[in-house]
């Protein structure tokens, strides 16, 4: 779990650090992207075509959030989602100009996003077991202060889920999409955004564990029955991952969530070797 503030002894059910720390990160990823873009001059905004640079402040805004809430993926009520945006407007255009016209210098702020997705992913499931743990002890006699003290003797907060590493875990582009695209995009982006939650005091890697089993079509234009159908039984997790994620938190991680058929597929390939993972996280939400 991250944690960006200085932690307390008493756990709140809603605990501003989480808050406190998405903000910060928005903020340092606002300034290095400002100064990476600055490399870019003469390119057009990846989000708008209308200003020179990868992505103006405007359309950077917009792909950093405000993260979306943390709902649940479509059929997996169990499986929290976190995302940094919608996929609407000039971030649907950022996320197409990377994904499909190979511009990889977008891989940065897209990263950047998904690092905000994870965070918010991983603050709500802090404020959710601080919550829990709030109902689990009952009527507390001596008031607030003694609860908090209580709270605070479990190390909710300080220690258990917030000294936890996070492993990314992508879902894999199929290999044709990977020749014809020249590049694997959502690995691009899920590395970018491990090495930023790092720099934000936050130990997370990337674990590139899944793999299709067979072909698959391409997801685009199909209704929700017919990926549901596409996808069944098409990801396995290798053996490897069960062993390198032991005790962490995993998090799959893509850059769309439509249906929520992929993220089920891939929870379902990992859950198969043992892996539970903590939620998902992407880029944009449609």
């Amino acid at each position: 779990m991250i944690v960006f503030a200085a932690s307390t002894s008493r756990i709140d059910p809603a605990p501003p650090a989480g808050r406190r720390g998405l903000a910060g990160l928005r903020r340092t990823v606002a300034r290095v992207g400002h100064a990476a873009a600055d490399l870019a001059l003469g390119s057009v905004c990846a989000g708008c075509g209308e200003h020179p640079g990868l992505l103006c402040p405007a359309c950077r805004a917009a792909l950093l959030g405000p993260a979306s809430c943390v709902r649940a993926v479509p059929g997996r009520p169990d499986l929290p989602l976190a995302g940094a945006a919608t996929y609407a407007g000039s971030v649907r255009a950022a996320i197409i100009e990377h994904k499909e016209h190979a511009r990889l210098p977008l891989a940065a702020p897209l990263g950047d996003a998904l690092a905000v997705a994870v965070t918010a992913l991983l603050a709500a499931d802090v404020t959710a077991a601080a919550a829990a743990e709030v109902a689990a002890l009952g009527p507390v006699r001596h008031g607030p202060v003694r609860r908090g003290a209580a709270l605070g003797h479990t190390g909710l907060g300080s220690a258990g889920l917030g000294d936890r590493p996070v492993v990314l875990i992508p879902v894999p582009s199929a290999r044709s999409a990977v020749r014809r695209r020249g590049h694997d995009p959502v690995l691009r982006s899920a590395r970018r955004a491990a090495a930023t939650l790092h720099r934000s005091g936050q130990r997370a890697t990337v674990v590139a564990g899944l793999r299709h089993r067979h072909r698959v079509a391409d997801q685009a234009g199909l209704d929700r029955r017919e990926r549901e159908h596409n996808l069944q039984g098409a990801l396995v997790a290798a053996r490897a991952v069960a062993g390198r994620s032991d005790g962490c938190c995993v998090v799959v991680v893509d850059d769309i969530a439509t249906t929520g058929a992929t993220l089920r597929e891939s929870a379902r390939a990992l859950e198969v070797t043992g892996v539970r993972p903590c939620g998902a996280a992407v880029i944009a939400v449609v």
